[in-house]
């Protein structure tokens, strides 16, 4: 267990040493005054919201697992999302999230091969949910990163979304198969290598895809499910800001640049995107949270939306595997 407590420590102290700088720095003599008027029925409110966020995001892999033919409850499937969240923190670049969800997949029934491409369905379906809310959160809120105009970052999201729809066109087709063979021909051997053991990685991405396309309607119901969850769990930072008497904010902003910023951390590689995450909703959000509480509230909405399902995941990782699984991680 010494490489598992080692790994812990090592998240401790950064989360512990994130959130002292980041209080610290943003501390001003406003500070106590705006923390006198906090309510707290507000912190009630946004363990509501991550519940529900919850809920939802058990209910769509639930529902994913169906369509392809597979059966898990939506106990098991929470259970998935929890341990996603645990081993997420532990790894760099949340990679440890990924074998989480095939492990419990594994677990409640779900063979490997599906399980791994129900993990890239999950991912894909998220990322689609919040590149297709670029484009209105751009043209609502100007200036949202100082240094580029809206029109740059439109244009990004445009070219984002052409090549999406390439890669899936190019993966349906066979074009992608066409292209490893012509491109590997004018390599050396240890490069074709790489580029094979690549492209065999993309498979699980091309049966992903399949899986999308191959049911129209009931994707459409995941969809949403996937929209609902990631606005409840955004919704933790409104329902903290409500709590102190910020009532007067822009909330299609404030939610906006909740998406922006986590849209962003889907690329962190930090664990769980500690400092990032931080760093940016200082950034972002400065200007609405009341002097002096801007540093207090990322730290809360990382404690209630991030470190609070963690252990949650520590839990059910230990319950269902035993303290033997972290001997060997």
């Amino acid at each position: 267990m010494g490489k598992f407590i080692r790994r812990f420590l090592l998240l401790f102290v950064l989360v512990v040493g994130i959130s002292a700088a980041v209080i610290y720095t943003t501390v001003d003599i406003n500070t106590l005054h705006n923390l006198t008027r906090f309510q707290p029925w507000s912190l009630v409110l946004a363990l509501c919201a991550i519940a529900l966020g919850m809920f939802f995001d058990g209910s769509r892999l639930m529902h994913l697992v169906r369509i392809s033919n597979e059966r898990i409850t939506l106990y098991q499937a929470v259970q998935v999302i929890f341990g996603n969240y645990f081993l997420a923190l532990l790894t760099p670049g949340a990679t440890g999230g990924a074998v989480a969800q095939v492990m419990f997949l594994r677990h409640a029934g779900v063979p490997t091969g599906k399980a791994a491409v129900l993990v890239i369905v999950r991912t894909l379906l998220s990322i689609f949910f919040l590149a297709l809310c670029m484009p209105l959160i751009f043209l609502h809120d100007e200036g949202i990163v100082p240094g580029i105009s809206n029109d740059v970052l439109m244009a990004i999201t445009l070219a984002a979304f052409l090549g999406i729809i390439l890669i899936v066109i190019s993966a349906r087709r066979g074009y992608l198969d066409y292209l490893v063979v012509r491109l590997a021909r004018r390599l050396r051997e240890c490069r074709r290598r790489k580029l094979f053991a690549l492209y065999r990685d993309t498979k699980s991405t091309k049966s992903a895809i399949s899986l999308l396309l191959g049911a129209p309607r009931q994707m459409l119901v995941v969809f949403a499910e996937s929209g609902l969850n990631l606005l409840c769990i955004y919704a933790v930072v409104p329902c903290l800001l409500l709590g102190l008497g910020v009532t007067d904010a822009d909330w299609y902003t404030v939610m906006g640049r909740m998406i922006f910023l986590n849209m962003l951390l889907y690329f962190s590689p930090t664990p769980g995107g500690s400092g990032i995450a931080e760093g940016g909703f200082v950034l972002l959000f400065a200007a609405v949270v009341p002097a002096g509480t801007v540093g207090i509230v990322a730290v809360c909405w990382r404690l209630i939306a991030e470190y609070l399902p963690f252990l949650i995941g520590f839990y059910y990782t230990i319950t269902v595997f035993g303290r033997e699984f972290l001997r060997r991680y």
